[in-house]
């Protein structure tokens, strides 16, 4: 009467499977429609993370529930409703698309079995529903990669707690690596750049290019997050690929919260007061976002398109972010792949009938175990 089960087996489990490869892609989430009753779990379960606010929670959950998911649901889903497609969220669309693009060429480069999915670390797919289908798959190893290029805790390591939480009630762990970032991976700053060049020979450069990123408060900073250094990077890199001199391009931060001061400078007051400083003509970009979202679409795009023309300025252009352009689907493949490293076979042959062969032999050695149940109780292992 005191026995419980606290973990989740695997009663389906056979001798004999042949192991498959997963990968699990991380991205931030989105509510399920733009109103504000979608919004109202979406935005409490957000901003309950610690992660995202590091303030005493006694304190802030009265805060959270007493006053800003009262008041700012409503104001958020008039935001979302603004990028909303008839297909549903921008951002979970792109994000399917990059998930079966990034299957298709792993499958075409690599033999063994594979599964890709994606899951949420806020709203859904839940980061372990996305689990679940991997292991439903029989996938024994693990890539797990966030699609934020620049590490921050409350990105990055926000989506690896969802995905720690998931393994925590699993019976069998499977192995698991794990990409938190690649803000200067060549290839990630040769494809940023080369969307500038696209953008720039139709229509000609513009007096500044602005790389504004996803803010986070200074305290964060202070405290030892890398996001701001890795953001500075990846920009600085993207100007040298592009042969700008430090004056024709600024990093920024965009999306405050609350009323403590965040890493500077702030992208709305940078393009306010470059359009009084009588700068005409801007492009801007979000190297942070590996898929256009409200804070691409809405607040930048739309906000700080208008604050930038309302001073004064005569041309503001947006350049997508690199969503599920083949050649972005190309380079996440190809570090994916990467960090498989050990895991296939060295001369990038996978024998699939000395796999099954194996697999056969397992079966049948467990089989043979299990008949004689005297042998398999005296602790003999049935798991080759």
């Amino acid at each position: 009467m005191f026995e419980r089960t606290f973990f989740q087996g695997e009663p389906t489990f056979r001798h004999g499977e042949i192991p498959r490869l997963g990968v699990l892609l991380a991205f931030l989430g989105t509510p399920a429609a733009p109103t504000a009753a979608a919004l109202r779990p979406y935005l409490g379960e957000f901003l309950s993370d610690k992660r995202v606010i590091e303030l005493w929670q006694p304190a802030w959950k009265l805060i959270l529930n007493g006053i800003i998911l009262r008041t700012r649901p409503k104001k958020s889903a008039e935001a979302y409703e603004e990028v909303w497609t008839d297909e549903g969220s921008p951002l979970l669309l792109i994000t399917e698309r990059q998930t079966q693009g990034i299957e298709t060429r792993l499958r075409e480069q690599i033999e063994q079995p594979l599964h890709v999915a994606f899951g949420a670390t806020y709203g859904h797919p839940s980061m372990a529903s996305a689990l679940e289908k991997l292991r439903a798959e029989g996938c024994r190893r693990i890539v797990f990669l966030p699609l934020f290029p620049q590490y921050s805790s409350t990105s990055s390591g926000a989506a690896f707690d969802a995905f720690a939480r998931a393994l925590m009630d699993l019976r069998w762990v499977p192995e698991v690596r794990t990409i938190m970032q690649y803000h200067d991976d060549p290839r990630y700053i040769a494809l940023l750049a080369d969307r500038v060049r696209a953008r720039w020979a139709d229509g000609g450069q513009p007096d500044k290019l602005v790389m504004s990123f996803h803010g986070i408060p200074q305290r964060y900073l202070e405290n030892g997050d890398l996001y701001h250094c890795q953001c500075h990077k990846t920009g600085r890199l993207v100007g040298e690929a592009l042969d700008l001199h430090p004056e024709q391009y600024q990093v920024t931060f965009q999306s405050l919260f609350g009323r403590e001061e965040w890493i500077k400078p702030y992208t709305d007051r940078t393009l306010e007061a470059m359009a009084r400083a009588g700068v005409q003509q801007v492009d801007a970009m979000c190297p942070g976002f590996s898929a256009d979202c409200l804070e691409t679409l809405e607040e930048i795009e739309g906000e700080n398109r208008e604050i930038f023309e309302e001073n004064g300025g005569s041309r503001f252009r947006y350049i997508p972010c690199l969503n599920d352009a083949p050649d972005h689907l190309d380079f996440l493949a190809s570090l994916i792949r990467e960090n498989m490293a050990g895991w296939l076979p060295a001369d990038g042959g996978w024998d699939r009938a000395q796999a099954e062969a194996e697999s056969a032999a397992s079966r049948t050695r467990a089989q043979t175990l299990m008949a004689c149940p005297a042998r398999a109780n005296a602790g003999y292992s049935t798991a080759k």
